[in-house]
């Protein structure tokens, strides 16, 4: 037998073999805990999500599921450790609109591309941001707020959990929006920038309602508006921005999603998506976070994939036009 049919003959066994190869290979995963890279610091909307899943793939994997929090960079220290973890779908990380979408328009070099480097397993959930300001600013509605801003340009300070955060991107996309100069004040995770804004030291913030919407509930903030189309079913007093000041339109909400290391089985792949969108069809994880703000979105691969390709220039069009720099 010539070489060259033997070299055909085993390219042909491989392409028959491979898939055989990634399905045993799924059967037996996971053969230890997985990690849940959360690049953020705890106590903010993807830390609340990433417990949720982490919840529900535990029971559906049989394995434990290690909620391993990695902020730093706008999230892309956590994003760059699953980008170069091993293949093999035991180290996943809770992506979200800043590490796939906006840090591209934000760093000149991220050490990660949001496309080659994952493999795309399922979008989970659109967050909505609350725009809450603190109850000692002498304004009832955003278009009052938006007057009492534009007469104090540069004076009123809102925080967010850190350069280049959804957050941070949030608000400015609303401050570009309204014509508006506010200062920015940073800060390590979303958790200490509410805990300054509930105590007086910032005025404002623009971020995930799970973690704005009780404490608007229980009077600590003024709620003024929220960044959907839609009013929030579980919020129905807090009108959208779009509808509640001159910004007709104006939608700037969070989404999240699950993604392994590129090249991942496709086998192991296609049960975690099949595993994640089982999870939040349960009717019991809508109704968990739909008071928070939050919908269940559960896109499959190719559609979350796209999605994130159609973000990227959205954003980092907003990015040049505000001249925001890190």
């Amino acid at each position: 037998m010539s070489s060259t049919r033997r070299n055909v003959l085993r390219s042909g066994l491989a392409l028959l073999t491979a898939p055989s190869i990634s399905r045993s290979f799924a059967q037996g995963y996971p053969t230890k805990p997985v990690t849940l890279v959360v690049p953020f610091a705890p106590g903010g909307t993807t830390d609340i999500l990433a417990r949720l899943i982490g919840q529900k793939l535990e029971a559906a994997l049989g394995q434990s599921v290690v909620i391993e929090n990695k902020a730093g960079a706008g999230g892309s220290v956590g994003a760059a450790s699953v980008a170069n973890a091993p293949p093999d779908g035991h180290t996943l990380l809770l992506a979200h609109i800043g590490t796939l979408a906006v840090n591209p328009g934000l760093y000149p070099s991220l050490p990660y591309d949001p496309l080659k480097s994952f493999a795309f397993i399922s979008m989970l959930a659109r967050v909505h941001n609350v725009f809450a300001i603190s109850p000692d600013l002498p304004v009832g509605s955003l278009a009052e707020f938006i007057a009492y801003a534009k007469a104090r340009p540069g004076a009123l300070n809102y925080a967010s959990g850190g350069n280049g955060s959804a957050a941070h991107i949030a608000t400015e996309a609303f401050a570009d929006a309204a014509g508006l100069k506010l200062q920015h004040v940073p800060y390590r995770g979303t958790a200490p920038a509410v805990q300054d804004l509930l105590g007086g030291r910032v005025q404002m913030a623009f971020t995930g309602a799970p973690v704005l919407l009780p404490l608007v509930r229980d009077g600590k903030l003024k709620g003024l508006g929220v960044s959907g189309l839609q009013r929030i079913a579980d919020a129905l007093n807090i009108p959208t921005i779009a509808e509640a000041g001159p910004l007709p339109g104006f939608e700037a909400s969070q989404w999240y999603g699950l993604v392994a290391t590129a090249g991942t089985p496709r086998a192991v792949a296609e049960r975690l998506t099949q595993e994640t969108r089982k999870a939040f069809a349960d009717p019991e994880i809508a109704s968990r976070l739909a008071p928070q703000g939050a919908d269940v979105w559960t896109a499959g691969p190719d559609e979350f994939r796209q999605h994130v390709e159609r973000e990227i220039p959205r954003w980092k069009a907003l990015i040049d036009r505000a001249g925001i720099r890190l």
